[in-house]
């Protein structure tokens, strides 16, 4: 015996009958589903995590560089935001004149980047083009994947530091409230237009400005809340913990916010794709 799924069940149909939002959002969970948005978006932010750990090596290297022959710019560094950083504050704190630059490590700590970053990247396309229905065979090649891959890299990842500097002053500054709204507005737009920028750019099925609006401004503003939450509850919460505790809260933090960025930004892209689609409408009887 076959049971309805569960968007035809009576209950399901009266309230899309009577609301086009509940339809909508019935036809975008159902999609969700089909598509395994969730699944995607587990391993798009498990690329990413993986990318943050190089990138930490790179960041200190690069300090190291920066530091060396500088005694008075490290006593700065010191007293500033970065010894709020997980692994590398502790360092800072304790010891800043072990980190040294290193050309070997440094170029090390770029390509695992690069690759854990391309691979994430590599998922998110995946995403997109299962969210879009998109064929196996019609899906670009290993070679046009990866150039996608470098072009989201520069667009998204330079846009998000952009865009969390932005909140960061809203959430951290003691700036005046008509200027945390116009940061807060920046960070939403900046926010909306890459993600715009991501569904057009890194999904086959092509689709135009107006389609990818409704998505990524739905998404744009999420993910500014996001960010000002983050940037005011963690960045308090690892200044008050200890040293042990602050990396284990950081890390956990980093897992969740990477999760739900990437559950947002598909989400996004899953309302793009049932916008077009028609109402549900009760069949037609048949007279005669």
């Amino acid at each position: 015996m076959t049971h309805a799924p569960w968007t035809q069940q009576p209950k399901v149909l009266r309230l899309r009958q009577r609301s086009a939002t509940a339809d909508l959002a019935v036809r975008t969970a159902d999609n969700f589903r089909t598509h395994r948005t969730g699944r995607n978006a587990t391993l798009v932010a498990h690329f990413g995590f993986l990318s943050v750990f190089p990138l930490l090596l790179v960041f200190t290297t690069v300090l190291g560089f920066v530091l060396q022959g500088r005694p008075h710019l490290r006593e700065r560094i010191i007293t500033s935001a970065f010894n709020r950083i997980p692994i590398v504050g502790p360092q800072l704190a304790s010891d800043p004149s072990k980190l040294k630059g290193d050309a070997l490590v440094l170029a090390f700590g770029l390509l695992m980047t690069m690759w854990a970053g391309m691979k994430a990247f590599n998922m998110l396309q995946s995403a997109l083009d299962d969210i879009a229905d998109v064929r196996l065979d019609a899906r670009p090649n290993l070679f046009r994947t990866r150039l996608r891959s470098l072009l989201g890299i520069a667009v998204v990842g330079g846009s998000q530091v952009a865009a969390a500097v932005l909140t960061g002053f809203v959430g951290v500054t003691g700036v005046r409230l008509l200027h945390k709204l116009l940061f807060a507005l920046a960070a939403v737009i900046v926010n909306t237009v890459v993600l715009a920028a991501t569904y057009r750019l890194l999904s086959v099925h092509p689709q135009t400005w107006r389609q990818v609006a409704p998505g990524a401004i739905v998404g744009g503003v999420a993910f500014a809340v996001l960010q000002l939450a983050g940037t005011a509850v963690v960045g308090r919460a690892i200044s008050k913990a200890s040293p042990v505790y602050g990396t284990f809260a950081s890390v956990i933090g980093l897992i969740t916010w990477l999760g739900l960025h990437s559950l947002i930004a598909l989400l996004g892209a899953e309302l793009n794709h049932a916008l077009p689609a028609r109402r549900w409408e009760p069949p037609t009887p048949v007279i005669g």
